[in-house]
């Protein structure tokens, strides 16, 4: 098996990662890059720019370690859990410190991931009249239709210096397989200057080549392949381990409380040395209310309970 892409996430996000950077984390819900994210608090990068369409823990965990400074987002909520605390602290008292926010619909932010991946100057969209985003992001703007049908609304691109998702698998030569719910990945990865991709499995060539409609990214849109089985916790990857739910309510009473939020970071990331360190943390227990039925989707083969 060609395993030319495949690294250690700790050593993606090294190269990948610097301070400063624009950093997509993309995934509608599902397959949210949160090992990826953990890995990023550990290494302690700072300044960053967030992209996410809906926000979610990751990035309220990101800001209480200290990491982002600005953040580009639409639909600013844990899931179905709540508000993101820290990140109203952050906006609405300046505590610690400001936010730089870019709000926009999630359409908006998809055409500017889109308008990214194509290399266009702007992108055009009907969604915004009689929105009042055009008036919180001086970004949305209108330009006249050269077809003569008035205004539209246009967004700028997109264009991150790396994009991180995660996805049920991949080769080594990093063609990428996703399946279930899917969001902005593929328009967020063709628009960044770097991929990074953790996968519940790395596969044989030939288990791409014999279901090639599942192939979201082929090889030469991606720059590394991480092995992170679960790195999708708490979030859900389809196939392989359901939405931990439980976690998306305990984290209200967490993102509350200022010291506590600060707390579950230190305890659950900085002083765990990788994911599979804060797997073991969780336990097998938690694991087991977090299992699927087997289904004939090709997935992953550990985690599933017999129906």
């Amino acid at each position: 098996m060609r395993t030319d892409k495949v690294v250690p996430l700790r050593d993606a996000v090294a190269r990948y990662v610097t301070d400063g950077a624009t950093v997509a984390l993309e995934g509608f819900g599902h397959l949210i890059p949160f090992a990826a994210g953990h890995e990023i608090i550990r290494q302690g990068r700072t300044g960053l720019t967030i992209c996410r369409m809906t926000p979610d823990i990751i990035t309220d965990q990101l800001l209480a370690a200290g990491c982002v400074d600005r953040l580009v987002a639409s639909f600013f909520a844990s899931g179905s859990a709540g508000s993101l605390y820290e990140i109203r602290r952050r906006v609405e008292s300046h505590d610690p410190a400001p936010l730089a926010v870019e709000e926009l619909s999630h359409y908006g932010m998809y055409c500017r991931y889109r308008a990214g991946a194509a290399d266009l100057p702007f992108y055009p969209l009907r969604s915004y009249a009689g929105s009042d985003l055009p008036d919180l992001n001086p970004q949305i703007r209108t330009v006249d239709s050269p077809y003569g049908e008035g205004l539209v609304h246009v967004v700028p691109p997109l264009k991150p210096d790396v994009t991180i998702i995660h996805a049920q698998r991949a080769d080594g030569l990093g063609n990428v397989q996703m399946w279930g719910i899917t969001g902005a990945q593929q328009e967020a990865a063709y628009a960044a200057g770097s991929v990074v991709v953790t996968v519940e499995e790395v596969v044989a060539p030939e288990v791409i080549r014999s279901d090639p409609n599942r192939t979201i990214l082929p090889a030469h849109a991606v720059d590394a392949v991480c092995h992170v089985p679960r790195g999708a916790h708490p979030s859900y990857a389809q196939g392989c381990y359901d939405r931990d739910s439980a976690f998306y309510r305990e984290w209200t009473a967490i993102s509350k409380d200022k010291q506590r939020i600060r707390q579950w970071v230190r305890e659950w990331v900085l002083e765990t040395a990788d994911h599979e360190e804060y797997l073991a943390r969780l336990g097998d227990e938690r694991w087991q209310t977090l299992e699927v039925a087997p289904a004939p989707s090709g997935s992953v083969s550990y985690g599933r309970r017999q129906a």
